[in-house]
């Protein structure tokens, strides 16, 4: 009962941390548009990273033997910050009122964006739950349905948070960064390419 009081413990944090990280760039992407498709960016946003951490908790053994998927998905990520912060601080795409369709990014390219952000935090997500769950399907299921449940309510919050004070983007971006280095270095660490120091390995 104890150790599965602690795995739970440990689960629930780890999605707090991931399902934040997902949420804030779904909502840094949907900020940039009125609300109606405002809602829609969330509401398919939501549910893939549903879709996508239910596949890859089913081949998480599988994929946890290629370490190209956390410097693919890193790279991934950096570019949707570069993208973020052209839509959000751009002199030329700042958007003074979310009402004007005609200033909006594309609708589709970021759905794309959207769609790439969840495969990356999703397997990462899977990665931590799926290793805390040491071989629990109950837990490992809750875990997984907890995750897409933050998600939903972290990205609605934090879409007008970034609407009001667009200060908040800017940790928003800085954040996403963080968690795109912390993939590639991992990556490369399990390569052979870079060495990390055990004490810092649980962070990559």
């Amino acid at each position: 009962m104890l150790e599965q009081s602690i795995i739970l413990i440990q689960i629930i944090f780890i999605d707090v941390i991931m399902a934040a990280d997902n949420a804030i760039i779904i909502a840094m992407i949907a900020a940039n548009f009125a609300p109606k498709n405002r809602k829609q960016i969330i509401m398919y946003g939501v549910l893939a990273a549903f879709l996508f951490r239910i596949i890859f908790a089913f081949s998480a053994t599988y994929l946890f033997g290629f370490p190209i998927i956390k410097i693919v998905g890193g790279t991934l990520l950096v570019w949707i910050v570069h993208d973020l912060q052209q839509d959000l601080f751009g002199k030329q795409k700042k958007i003074k009122s979310p009402t004007k369709v005609s200033k909006e990014p594309s609708y589709m390219q970021s759905m794309y964006k959207v769609i790439f952000a969840d495969i990356t935090l999703s397997f990462d997500n899977v990665i931590g739950v799926v290793g805390a769950s040491k071989d629990n399907f109950t837990l490992m299921i809750f875990g997984l349905f907890l995750s897409v449940i933050l998600i939903g309510t972290l990205a609605t919050y934090f879409v007008k948070k970034i609407q009001d004070h667009k200060w908040i983007g800017y940790i928003g971006l800085i954040v996403i960064l963080i968690v795109a280095i912390q993939l590639i270095i991992g990556g490369l660490n399990d390569y052979g390419v870079l060495s990390i120091n055990e004490t810092f390995k649980r962070y990559f």
